[in-house]
């Protein structure tokens, strides 16, 4: 198998008493989307933010594309950060910036490109996540919220990134708009051959897209694997979140989707 993507080995996180992650292992295939459950306060948030460098492990180690981002040097940093995009929760648009001077922001850190050829490079990302040609002059409070995270996806993918982190995508959103969501996600990892790491509490984003699903709990990856094999899975927080009320409903939603899909449904 080839060397993993993302490698999270023996990672550590202490908050004062509060022990978040204790040998917590993780490992991200090229070409996948993995998804990343858990309760509220186990951590999810915290292990994405120092895959991405923001937090130094407190043990263990992480490593992106065979590097660790805490261990590299200014430029080394900058080189490897060009490789990935991040979309967080709330979109974490610039306010007083348009849409189009949002996207251009790595682009102009990065890329060092005359501002003709980036206002053009602006406009393609803009119609790339599915947004109107018209909403690249607006600014983010003139937006719906689906909007603004189709904004905030098209500066992610700014600088063409071979690795895009999701925080929590379809939170907020109204069910036909997390569908659409979901839908431009696979879309695009599917044209662009991305590798997607995606925080989500939405079961329906996991029959959607997921190839891979890890569970976050105890300080640990509490399962890992496929939607058959989490189904099946006897641990007692995993069995109650896929096979509970809206674990049956979004079985329910995924098999009335695609009739001819082989996933099995969770039973009662």
């Amino acid at each position: 198998m080839a060397e993993p993507i993302v490698d999270v080995e023996g990672l550590r996180t202490v908050f004062g008493p509060q022990v978040v992650h204790d040998g917590l292992d993780l490992q991200v295939r090229r070409g996948e989307v993995l998804g990343l459950v858990g309760g509220s306060g186990t951590g999810k948030s915290v292990l994405l933010r120092t895959i991405l460098g923001l937090r130094r492990p407190d043990g263990g180690r992480v490593r992106v594309f065979g590097e660790d981002p805490h261990g590299l040097d200014a430029a080394a940093r900058r080189s490897i950060q060009r490789r990935w995009g991040v979309l967080f929760q709330d979109g974490a648009l610039f306010s007083s910036l348009t849409v189009a001077q949002n996207i251009q922001v790595p682009m102009r850190e990065h890329l060092g490109l005359r501002a003709p050829l980036i206002d053009e490079l602006a406009a393609i990302k803009v119609s790339l996540v599915g947004l109107p040609c018209d909403a690249g002059p607006k600014m983010p409070s003139e937006l719906s919220g689906g909007m603004r995270k189709r904004a905030g996806l098209a500066r992610a993918l700014a600088l063409d990134p071979e690795l895009l982190f999701l925080d929590e995508p379809t939170a907020g959103l109204d069910p036909i708009g997390a569908a659409a969501f979901d839908t431009l996600i696979a879309r695009l990892r599917e044209s662009l051959g991305l590798t997607v790491v995606v925080v989500t509490h939405d079961l329906d984003t996991l029959y959607a897209i997921c190839d891979r699903i890890a569970v976050l709990g105890d300080g640990r990856i509490l399962a890992l694997g496929t939607l058959p094999e989490l189904l099946a899975s006897r641990h007692p927080w995993t069995r109650e979140y896929f096979h509970g009320p809206r674990g049956r409903a979004a079985a329910a939603t995924a098999a009335a989707t695609t009739p001819s899909a082989t996933t099995a449904a969770p039973g009662p």
